[in-house]
């Protein structure tokens, strides 16, 4: 199934994600290569725009594939701490790093 109104939602990093061909998401970052395709084998839903497949929980035969664009870093989050009348705060950023992949196609 390579449909323009197909659709699938996959599950990646514990986290789901509705995809279409074409998308361009962010992923947690894991062992993604330039070299190799990525793909996505935990699809929980494929629909093809006329009629859906749910998976229970994971449709079978159904591969999202797609190809690494690069690595980019989340927005800034900031934890800070303090306790009243002690002349104590604490101030810690964090970024997380995703893995940016563009959705090539939708087979099954």
């Amino acid at each position: 199934m390579t449909d323009e109104k197909g659709y699938a939602i996959i599950r990646t990093g514990g986290k789901q994600y509705r995809v279409a061909a074409g998308d361009v998401i962010d992923v947690e970052l894991s062992n993604f290569t330039h070299d190799a395709p990525v793909e996505f084998n935990e699809v929980l839903f494929m629909s093809n725009g006329s009629e859906g497949r749910v998976g229970c929980p994971i449709v079978s035969g159904c591969i999202v594939k797609g190809e690494l664009v690069g690595e980019v870093k989340g927005p800034k989050v900031y934890a800070f701490r303090y306790k009243r009348r002690k002349n104590y705060h604490r101030k810690v950023g964090h970024r997380q790093n995703y893995a940016r992949i563009k959705i090539t196609g939708i087979e099954g």
